[in-house]
């Protein structure tokens, strides 16, 4: 029998839609609380999800089809009262992939392989940073259209023993002759091809963070990544797709189209195709023996800056030295007893963190995780946290961004009150007017070291540039910048951009409680949000919690990349309820509903529980794999 309204346990009887409940409720001094339970707008869903998915070994998963199939079952299946997976089912949600549980350690990344090779080196002796080195190596060989030595990173780490994290910057400036002008004259920020190049720090933040923290030798360290690249990795759905989409750009540069794309058919190649790239693993080899000094400024440095000249890239030798990786202590917030911890500027983090403190101003637990109810709240949270990273967000160095105030109690209460928690906000227009394709990993040791890191190209495949025999896939950076005059990311020669990159950490009682975070761009911010509540208010584990339907939200005028446009829309995985969706429209929500599992990011997660035990999850939106021993 199906439940008629009144019979089912938490839903008010059903009216029609256009009854909306008039009124306002208004954020008030202390604890916001949450809106009355509205009734809902359409009647409950009968049927079922399937949850299609064969026992593989090892206990893990693998999706028939696709992914929680959002679908109605035959009619035959109509007795059944209640869904098998379903978000009104929630907080005891169902998760595809298995959670990942050891006691001596846990990785987390966006590649199998990647994971396997940061999990040996725990085993060999190695520390969370050792893995971290191994991992962020093996990732820019296997997951070429994403990371890589070309590009720029965050490495966020809690060493055991010591209260006070760091985070070490390893983004690189906007070399000399990236002039506003220049580009201006341009017409605008190329988002590909060799003006669109920006200095890699990668290497130079990767190289800091062991070199205070490694244990075991650099020189070992990028084995795995040297082997992979000297004969190959096997291209995965993830990869073929990627170079299918992004085979124009490819196709510009003839050492991208021999090495990433098929040589038939010039598109993506068949899964299982091996990728060989035989030069960057002549590079790695140099890396390796010489680390960081010698790919800024010994022989390797020579060689890439005389490739980029003869190209058509800025860089120049003169670049390559000047850049150095920074040493920073994490910024952070305390949020329901949780020190939650974030990558300074010129990291966006602070936005994540401003979401959290607005959001702490309501009665979350309160809500049903998935309702329309709780989704508002956190959409107008980040609405109102993303204003201020145009307005702020920008090189510390180049501009005043003033923290304290944008991170206190204070504002916090002032921004919750401009909340109204029945009516969607219109877009506020900014005068100075997304996709993203990064990486994230994590990794806990048996000691109770943790790191959290990202690191980026930006776009798919970055600028499509391999830089001469060096084998190096250049980033498309440049693209992040803002030509306006005025803006806080205005371009300027020796200036970091202002990057959607960020690496969180959560401690609970001075130590590591969760590490997690996903690639995404301007997503980022707001689907960690999203987790970090689901985890905290909720009580979710990490697989749970990264597998739960997603949402995101875009604004005219905030898209990262230039020239900086977006549409304004939330974009809601199919997996939400009708009621959910249909809600949402009728506040004012401009709503766009995409696949089960097609919405943006790919979250890494791993969480420390009081008994030793590392709790690792791994999203199934992307390629990742999560281990643990």
């Amino acid at each position: 029998m199906v439940r008629t309204p009144a019979q089912h346990p938490t839903r008010a009887p059903a009216r029609k839609a256009s009854r909306r409940r008039p009124g306002r409720l208004r954020y008030r001094s202390g604890v916001c609380p949450a809106s009355p339970r509205r009734p809902a707008s359409v009647r409950p869903r009968s049927g079922a999800w399937s949850f299609r998915r064969s026992l593989l070994w090892g206990g893990a998963f693998e999706e028939q089809k696709t992914s929680l199939v959002g679908r109605r079952e035959p009619a035959q299946n109509a007795h059944l009262s209640r869904p098998i997976f379903e978000v009104d089912m929630l907080p005891d949600p169902r998760s595809h992939r298995p959670l990942i549980m050891g006691r001596r350690g846990a990785v987390a990344t966006n590649h199998p392989l990647a994971s396997q090779a940061g999990l040996d080196v725990l085993r060999a002796g190695g520390n969370a940073v050792d893995a971290s080195v191994a991992i962020c190596f093996t990732l820019g060989v296997v997951e070429p259209m994403m990371s890589g030595i070309g590009g720029d990173g965050f490495y966020h780490v809690a060493m055991n023993g010591s209260r006070d994290g760091l985070v070490y910057n390893g983004t690189g400036a906007a070399p000399e002759a990236a002039t506003v002008e220049r580009y201006r004259k341009e017409g605008g920020i190329p988002v590909s091809g060799p003006l669109s190049t920006s200095i890699p720090g990668t290497v130079a933040g990767i190289a800091m963070m062991h070199k205070a923290h490694g244990r075991l030798p650099w020189s070992k360290l990028l084995d795995t990544a040297i082997d992979y690249a000297r004969n190959g990795f096997a291209a995965t759905h993830g990869y073929s797709y990627f170079a299918d989409e992004n085979r124009k750009i490819l196709s510009a540069d003839p050492r991208s189209r021999r090495i990433f794309l098929d040589a038939k058919t010039g598109g993506g190649p068949e899964v299982g195709t091996m990728i060989v790239q035989e030069d960057l693993a002549r590079t790695l080899e140099e890396i390796s023996s010489d680390g960081a000094e010698g790919f800024y400024r010994g022989r390797l440095a020579k060689r890439l800056a005389a490739a980029c000249q003869a190209q058509g890239v800025l860089l120049t030798e003169t670049n390559l030295a000047s850049c150095e990786a920074e040493r920073t202590a994490p910024i952070s917030i305390k949020y329901r007893g949780y020190e939650v911890r974030q990558t300074p500027p010129n990291s966006t983090g602070f936005v994540m963190l401003q979401e959290l403190k607005i959001a702490e101003r309501f009665d979350l637990k309160g809500l049903k995780p998935g309702s329309a109810d709780l989704l508002h709240i956190l959409i107008e949270a980040r609405k109102i946290a993303f204003l201020d990273r145009e307005r702020f967000g920008a090189d510390p160095r180049h501009a005043l961004i003033p923290l304290e105030r944008l991170l206190s109690d204070a504002y916090a209460d002032e921004c919750a009150g401009r909340i109204n928690v029945e009516k969607a906000s219109v877009p506020e227009p900014f005068s100075a007017a997304a996709g993203g394709d990064t990486t994230y990993y994590c990794v806990v040791d048996g000691e109770g070291n943790a790191v959290s890191a990202i690191q980026s190209i930006n776009s798919a495949f970055g600028s499509g540039v391999i830089a001469g025999d060096t084998g190096i896939l250049l980033n498309n950076r440049m693209a992040y910048w803002h030509l306006d005059d005025g803006h806080a990311n205005q371009l300027k020669p020796g200036k970091r951009v202002r990057h959607t990159m960020n690496a969180p950490m959560v401690m609970k009682d001075d130590a590591p409680w969760c590490v997690f975070g996903t690639p995404g761009a301007d997503n980022q911010v707001q689907v960690n949000f999203q987790v970090l509540v689901a985890m905290i208010e909720h009580g979710y584990d990490p697989q749970q919690a990264l597998e739960m339907p997603r949402w995101t939200c875009m604004q005219p005028g905030q898209a990262a990349n230039y020239p900086h446009t977006g549409e304004d829309a939330v974009t809601l995985e199919g997996r939400f309820s009708r009621e959910t969706i249909e809600e949402l429209r009728l506040m004012g929500h401009k709503v766009k509903v995409v696949g089960d599992l097609e919405g943006p990011c790919s979250v890494e997660a791993i969480r420390i529980l009081p008994s030793g035990v590392r709790m690792a999850g791994s999203d199934p939106r992307r390629d990742g794999w999560a281990l643990a021993y």
